[in-house]
């Protein structure tokens, strides 16, 4: 990834990414275990207290197996797994075992009974580490929808809207990363973490929004409430969302 320094009000940044408590560790958005190697310069990386740092891994580590074997068809460790979640199935039993639990159907048909909370829980995580990293706006509150679907079973117009960047209706915080970004495109666009394994846009439209694909498979979008009350007639329209 390209490496941009962000400038934005460093208070912004003064706590735990994730639950606003300290900042004792550095969490990578997104964890390597949804990235191959070799892993790509200048990950994206915010401050998080320790217990939030801990607290996501094993989650991210069935979210990272669970959407293998879902593009695998198969539960079991084998050449048509990520070489890392081959490594991971074979030293974790427990997880391949529940996995295969998990599994019904055969071929095509194959799906797999999917333990959502621990989904929903990676993706809002790795959404409010990009609402931080990439536009300085940290969102410690419970967002207002979490979406998440197999970029598969939308249906064309939904696809289409998704893969669409918004219309420019407000700017990011100045010096924030999105804002930087934005100067130089003047449109929002999706940050390739890694071709084919990540990535994500995260843009300020009345609402925060952090939209992110994982393995071109799954499809997620988290929004928090209205960054700015409706306007009344005769108030100036703010242009900065999170000032």
């Amino acid at each position: 990834m390209r490496q941009l320094t962000d400038f934005g009000d460093e208070r912004q940044r003064a706590f735990c990414a994730h639950c606003g408590g300290a900042t004792e560790t550095r969490d990578h958005v997104p964890s390597k275990v949804l990235l191959d190697q070799p892993y790509p310069d200048n990950l994206p990386i915010v401050l998080s207290c320790g217990a939030c740092n801990q607290s996501f891994s094993s989650d991210e580590v069935y979210v990272a197996c669970l959407i293998d074997c879902i593009v695998a068809g198969d539960p079991t460790p084998g050449p048509a797994h990520r070489p890392k979640v081959r490594e991971i199935l074979s030293q974790k039993p427990a997880l391949a075992a529940r996995l295969a639990a998990a599994r019904f159907g055969q071929g095509s048909a194959t799906r797999f009974e999917v333990e959502l909370s621990r989904v929903r829980n990676v993706v809002l995580k790795l959404a409010k580490g990009h609402a931080l990293y990439e536009l300085n706006c940290p969102q410690h509150d419970d967002p207002a929808k979490i979406d998440i679907s197999p970029i598969q079973d939308m249906d064309e117009s939904s696809r289409e809207h998704f893969e669409r960047p918004p219309a420019l209706t407000l700017w990011p915080e100045a010096g924030s990363r999105a804002m930087q970004r934005l100067a130089e495109s003047y449109a929002h666009e999706w940050v390739v973490v890694q071709p084919g394994r990540y990535r994500y846009l995260a843009y300020v439209a009345r609402v925060v929004t952090v939209r992110i694909v994982l393995s071109e498979y799954l499809a997620c979008e988290v929004g928090w409430a209205d960054v700015w009350p409706a306007p009344r007639p005769s108030a100036r329209r703010p242009t900065n969302g999170c000032m």
